[in-house]
C-alpha cells in the first residue's frame, strides 16, 4: 500500500471515530445535567445544534492529530507537536460556537488519545499498547504544568482547583494513562451488550461518575456537590443503572436534581466519548489485539 494513502486512511478512520464518539455522547439521554437532543442540560448558552456545530468544525483537527501520531516521532515528540493543532481546533471551536466552550477538555483528550492510537497503528502494536503511549507521551504533565504552578499569576479553573484541592483533573488522568476508561469504563460499555447504545452509554456515564474528580462539578458548584454526586452515582448502580427500572428511576431523580441546582458532570462526558472512541477503534481496528488488515 501506498505510504501516502495508508496515511490518509488511517487519519480518515480515526477522525470518524472520533466524531461519531463526541456526537453520541452528546446524543445519549437521560444524561443529568448534560446537553442531549431532548435537553439543553445545565446550560443556558448552548444547546445540541451547539455540539452539532463544534463537531463539524473539529473534525479537521481530529484527521490532524492522527496525522501527528502516525510517525516515526517519539510519543513526546508527538505530544509536544498535537498541543499546537490543539490550540488551533480551540480557536476553530469558538468560531463555529460564538465564543462558547463545548469541547476544551474534549479537545486534550481526544487529541492524546488519536495522535496515541495512530502511533500504535504506525509501529504495528496492540490495541493494549495504546495506555503505554498516552503515558509515555504525557509523563511529568502534573509536575510541570501543576505541582510548579506560579500562583501569582491568572489561574485557570483546572490550575486554581489544584492549588484549593490538589485535584488534577484531565491532567493526571492521561499521565496515567487513563485508567478510567482503559481499566473501567471500557469493560462495562463492552459487558452491557443487552443494552441499547444509548441505554449502555447513559450507563458508562454514571458508572464514570462514582469515581471521576469532575471538575466541572466543582468550578459551577462546590467541592460538597461532587461527594453527593459521587454517592448518589454509586448508588443508581447499585440499583441496576440502565438495566432496572429502579436505577432508571433514580437517573431520572438525578437528572431533576442536576437542573435545579445547575450541576454539569462536563468531564465525565468527556471520558464517556473517550470510552465510546476505544471501543470503536478496538472493534473495528483490531482482532484479538492484533491490527486490521
Amino acid at each position: 500500500m501506498n505510504k501516502n494513502y495508508e496515511i490518509k486512511e488511517i487519519s480518515f478512520k480515526l477522525g470518524a471515530l472520533a466524531n461519531e464518539a463526541m456526537l453520541s455522547e452528546a446524543s445519549c439521554y437521560p444524561s443529568p445535567g448534560l446537553v442531549s437532543p431532548i435537553s439543553t442540560g445545565s446550560h443556558n448558552d448552548m444547546d445540541y445544534y451547539t455540539f452539532i456545530q463544534s463537531c463539524s468544525a473539529l473534525h479537521k483537527y481530529m484527521i490532524l492529530f492522527a496525522n501527528e501520531g502516525f510517525s516515526e516521532k517519539s510519543p513526546k515528540e508527538i505530544f509536544k507537536a498535537i498541543r499546537k493543532v490543539g490550540i488551533d481546533a480551540e480557536r476553530a471551536m469558538f468560531e463555529s460556537t460564538d465564543g462558547i466552550n463545548t469541547h476544551k477538555g474534549m479537545i486534550f483528550l481526544l487529541g492524546v488519545s488519536i495522535s496515541a492510537t495512530a502511533k500504535a497503528l504506525h509501529d504495528n502494536i496492540s490495541f493494549s499498547d495504546i495506555k503505554n503511549i498516552i503515558k509515555d507521551m504525557t509523563e511529568g504533565i502534573v509536575e510541570r504544568e501543576l505541582k510548579n504552578i506560579d500562583k501569582n499569576k491568572k489561574l485557570t479553573y483546572g490550575e486554581q482547583l489544584y492549588v484549593d484541592y490538589g485535584i488534577e483533573g484531565i491532567r493526571g488522568q492521561v499521565e496515567k494513562g487513563l485508567p478510567l476508561v482503559f481499566d473501567y469504563a471500557l469493560d462495562i460499555l463492552k459487558k452491557e451488550k443487552d443494552l441499547t447504545l444509548n441505554d449502555r452509554l447513559v450507563h458508562v456515564l454514571i458508572a464514570i461518575m462514582i469515581y471521576l474528580d469532575d471538575c466541572n462539578i466543582i468550578h459551577r458548584h462546590s467541592i460538597e456537590m461532587l461527594g453527593i454526586s459521587h454517592k448518589k452515582a454509586e448508588e443508581i448502580i447499585k440499583l441496576g443503572g440502565m438495566k432496572t427500572k429502579e436505577g432508571k428511576e433514580k437517573i431520572k431523580e438525578l437528572e431533576e436534581e442536576f437542573l435545579k441546582n445547575r450541576v454539569s458532570p462536563g468531564g465525565c462526558a468527556d471520558l464517556l466519548a473517550i470510552t465510546l472512541f476505544f471501543y470503536l477503534v478496538e472493534k473495528k481496528m483490531y482482532k484479538n489485539n492484533s491490527i486490521l488488515k
